[in-house]
This record gives C-alpha cells, structure tokens and sequence, in this order.
C-alpha cells in the first residue's frame, strides 16, 4: 500500500534536497517522527537513521537506510523493522525558483497486520500524508534562506 502526494514550494530545489535529504530532519517535518538519528554514513547512499516514530497512537522504531541518493532531484530511505517496511522516495523538479515535490511513501506490513492493514491502516496514512505535505511546506517556506 501507499501513499504519493505532489506539491509547491517557495525554495531552491539545491535547498530542498538539501534539507529533505538529511533524514536526521524528519524530527522537524514529518509529524509522525518522535526523534531520528543518524547511527553511520555521511549522508548519501548507505547511510543509516534510527528512527522512532508514533503513529495510531503506539510508538514504532525502524532502523532506515538511505537506498537512493541523486542530488539535487531524488532521494530515497528505506525503515524496517519486524513488522513493517516502509520507503519514501521523494523527486525534485526545478519550477522556477520554486521546487515542486512528488513525496511517496510506501508500506509492507508483515505478519498478521498485513490483512488487517488495507482496512485499518489505509485511511489513517491518507490523512498523515496530508499532514506531513503541510509540515513539509510550512517547514521549508518558513526557513532563511
């Protein structure tokens, strides 16, 4: 299952990949994130984040690992842990001096939660997607830059 949303924003693409890229920073913009932190790398490919995460009311940790990295227009980072594995992959295009973005993210669920999942699960990443695209723009539009 997943989620993919595309929008606008008033920063540089170099800007934008810069600061989305960092994945220590989805402490700032995905409303989800309770705390991520960089565990080893320098940021590009193959560097990892513990990330800690709340959602439905119960706190989840995944260990991510940076999967694709294309500055200044894609970025990738894969969290797993037993019972889920989830990828966002972001794509930047230049519009302007804006940059627009096409953010999806996708889920596997292992286990028993696989079939409960479509159901219960599905509704509640359409609205944390929404959330997480208004935190993204506030975010990056409220920056110095």
């Amino acid at each position: 299952m997943h989620v993919e949303r595309t929008f606008t924003v008033s920063r540089s693409i170099e800007d934008v990949f810069d600061f989305l890229s960092d994945f220590e920073n989805t402490n700032v913009w995905d409303p989800g994130t309770v705390r991520t932190t960089r565990t080893a790398g320098d940021g590009g490919l193959g560097t990892t984040y513990d990330n800690t995460s709340e959602f439905m009311g119960r706190e989840t940790q995944l260990t991510y690992e940076t999967i694709g990295f294309d500055r200044p227009t894609f970025f990738s980072a894969r969290g797993r842990n037993k019972t889920a594995t989830a990828t966002d992959s972001l794509t930047f295009t230049r519009d302007g001096d804006r940059t627009q973005i096409h953010y999806r993210a996708d889920f596997a669920f292992h286990g028993i939660v696989r079939y409960v999942a479509p159901l219960v699960v599905k509704p509640k990443l359409d609205v944390l997607a929404d959330e997480t695209v208004q935190q993204i723009r506030t975010t990056l539009e409220s920056r110095a830059a």
